[in-house]
């Protein structure tokens, strides 16, 4: 894999026990084709040695502002000039925060502050000090101002505790950047204009199919892949949300920086769902979840005893239409595979389930075929002036852009801490 083939990467090294993972991490990208130099804070310093990353990167190993040697030739601005991208990793409260108000006193701010190099963070610090109201400020501005975040993860930390802010492991950090480079370079799900469209939003977004258990070897499902959904995922923290993602049984990779909880039946969908509403800004319901379950699920394989077998059926829980009539609720969108009388079936559930937008698919067109395809084409329409816009076929993470223009579009228009159970704002 070379998938950071020439890209001159700038690794920014600050201080936290996490800082051994970052010579890792070095490695991890120079094997994807970087050129990797490192700058490293004092802080940095008290738990790695600057030799350690001039061993694996091959270069010199970058720790004052003010070397004269390298300050002769204004080697801050060098430097600055010379990265593609800035990641800095492991990126402690402090490290945000400096970076917040635009501290300029040691080599990785000044740094910061002389590029206009795509800047990255993958914070790591106990979980209290992630949660506090400062740090969460900190990173606020930030994200305002298009810095990246990947992670931090939830899990055991250095210090005994357990929870979010732990940092991502190397080879996701990785991934992650790969993702959000491909994203800028190739503008298929985000350019320098559209990444903070979707700043400040928190997003839950549902994928992929429900699997509905006849008995223990059989069920029920459909057709759906998950990639549309994964498409807009991932196309959302490119623009600048947080997202959580309830996924269905699906064979898919997410970005690291997308919260993934995987599921299988539509009751424990629509169980993760309600756990996590609250707070969220947007509800996007992309996941085909199966209209109908086994009134009751046998203990035991049916064996082929006759020619036929009838099944008794019962109504699925609505997992759109539970969050749209909540009495505080966020911003809904759903979704609508139809095969005929697209607008008037996806207008009828825009009504029935009292949503905001509603995107609709044909996926029944001759040659377009949409369930585990890579291409797709919606059809959005709203409330408001009965308002409609198409989204030509291209690639799922094509349409995912051109659909969450669409809701920034929306979002603009609406408040959605207003919107009330009857669907208005």
């Amino acid at each position: 894999m070379h998938a950071l083939k020439n890209k001159r990467i700038l690794l920014g090294v600050t201080g936290g026990i996490a800082a051994y993972k970052s010579a890792i991490l070095a490695r991890r990208l120079i094997d994807a084709g970087a050129t990797v130099r490192v700058v490293m804070s004092a802080g940095a310093q008290a738990f790695i040695q600057p030799l350690t990353f001039q061993a694996l990167t091959g270069n010199p190993v970058h720790t004052d502002l003010l070397d004269p040697a390298a300050e002769a030739a204004m080697g801050h601005i060098e430097l600055a000039r010379w990265a593609d991208c800035i990641l800095i990793a492991p990126a402690s409260a402090n490290t945000l925060a400096r970076l917040a108000h635009g501290f300029a006193d040691d080599l990785l701010s000044t740094l910061c502050l002389a590029s206009d190099a795509p800047l990255f963070v993958a914070p790591a610090m106990n979980r209290l000090m992630w949660q506090n109201p400062a740090t969460v400020h900190n990173c606020e501005v930030l994200a305002s101002r298009g810095v990246g975040f990947i992670g931090p993860g939830d899990g055991a930390q250095a210090c005994g505790e357990t929870g979010s802010g732990r940092l991502l492991e190397p080879e996701d950090i990785r991934d992650s950047l790969i993702a959000r480079l491909q994203q800028t370079d190739a503008g298929d799900r985000a350019t320098p204009d559209t990444r903070l469209l979707l700043n400040g939003q928190k997003l839950l977004i549902t994928a992929g199919p429900t699997r509905e258990a006849i008995d223990p070897v059989r069920f029920i499902s459909n057709h759906s892949s998950g990639k549309m959904g994964f498409a807009i995922a991932e196309a959302a923290v490119a623009m600048g949300a947080s997202v959580t993602l309830v996924a269905g049984p699906v064979n898919l990779q997410a970005d690291p920086a997308i919260r993934r909880i995987d599921v299988v039946s539509a009751d424990e969908m629509l169980s993760a769902v309600m756990d996590n509403v609250s707070g969220s800004t947007v509800f996007i319901s992309v996941a085909a979840v199966s209209d109908y379950r086994l009134e009751q699920v046998m203990d035991q394989k049916i064996k082929k005893s006759q020619d036929q077998m009838q099944l008794s059926l019962v109504r699925n829980p609505d997992i759109l239409k539970s969050v749209s009539t909540l009495e505080k609720r966020p911003f809904c969108v759903g979704f609508a595979a139809e095969t005929e009388n697209v607008e008037a079936h996806a207008r009828a559930k825009l009504q029935h389930k009292q949503l905001d937008m509603i995107a609709a698919n044909h996926v029944a067109q001759p040659g377009n075929p949409v369930f585990g395809s890579d291409t797709n084409a919606l059809d959005v329409y709203w409330p408001a002036d009965n308002g409609h816009e198409s989204i030509p076929s291209g690639s799922k993470q094509q349409v995912a852009q051109a659909l969450l223009l669409v809701l920034a579009r929306q979002l603009a228009a609406s408040d959605p801490s207003d919107t009330d159970a009857s669907g208005k704002h």
